[in-house]
């Protein structure tokens, strides 16, 4: 997440709250040290985000995956 010192974030206040409304949030600091993170309202908390199994039921992995293709692979290879 990048971060922007307090008085940048002032002069490009308008340009930080489009990009934060686009889902990009940003943290606030104040002499380096970080004071604040800005995010949409919509957007998800930290313990909210889940990437694993988004795409559950939606295809089916062959029970052979692990196999698929391996005559091919082994003459590629010479064996």
């Amino acid at each position: 997440m990048r971060s922007f010192d307090i008085h940048e974030a002032s002069t490009q206040l308008v340009q930080l709250v489009a990009r934060a409304q686009q889902g990009e949030g940003f943290v606030i600091a104040k002499a380096g040290k970080p004071m604040v993170r800005v995010t949409a309202i919509d957007s998800p908390g930290p313990g909210q985000q889940r990437r694993l199994g988004f795409l559950e039921g939606q295809f089916s992995v062959p029970e052979d995956f692990d196999r698929m293709a391996e005559r091919e692979i082994a003459d590629m290879f010479g064996a």
